[in-house]
């Protein structure tokens, strides 16, 4: 953690983690200071990066995108150029909700959210089937979610 930080600061960011949809004022409130303070110490945390930005968190299920896949990718050779090439495509496809290059027996490990079971068979032989650089992929299907956030623990 940045020493630049401290405790109100701190305090914010928890706030707009529970709900970024907190106003200035109703902010303020909760760290016992007045708003315009408070207004300058979001504006520094956002120019700093610790905010990156304000999003809304969606029903995957309600809006038919509830099949949930983490998909492991092995690539056939690891290069630069192969990684580079594999990353610049894998960012241009919406399915996926989360990419990360992992270590072990695979190189990346990805998110993939899709309607249903015959969407995503469809989704790996048409779009991650074509990418040239992909040796082989082994998929796991979540059953069940026991716990999601995005949330940091401050």
């Amino acid at each position: 953690m940045d020493q630049k930080l401290d405790n109100v600061d701190l305090q914010i960011l928890k706030l707009l983690q529970r709900n970024a949809r907190l106003t200035t004022r109703e902010l303020a409130k909760e760290v016992n200071l007045s708003t315009t303070p408070v207004f300058e110490r979001i504006k520094r945390l956002e120019k700093e990066g610790y905010i990156r930005e304000y999003t809304a968190v969606l029903d995957a299920n309600k809006l038919g995108q509830g099949f949930t896949v983490f998909c492991s990718v092995k690539l056939r050779q690891m290069s630069k150029d192969t990684a580079n090439d594999f990353v610049a495509r894998i960012k241009d496809i919406p399915e996926v909700a989360e990419c990360y290059n992992i270590t072990g027996e695979y190189d990346y490990l990805l998110k993939i959210n899709a309607p249903d079971m015959r969407y995503y068979n469809e989704f790996i032989i048409n779009v991650i089937g074509t990418i040239d650089s992909v040796g082989s992929v082994l998929s796991s299907f979540v059953m069940n979610e026991i716990k999601h956030t995005d949330s940091l623990p401050l």
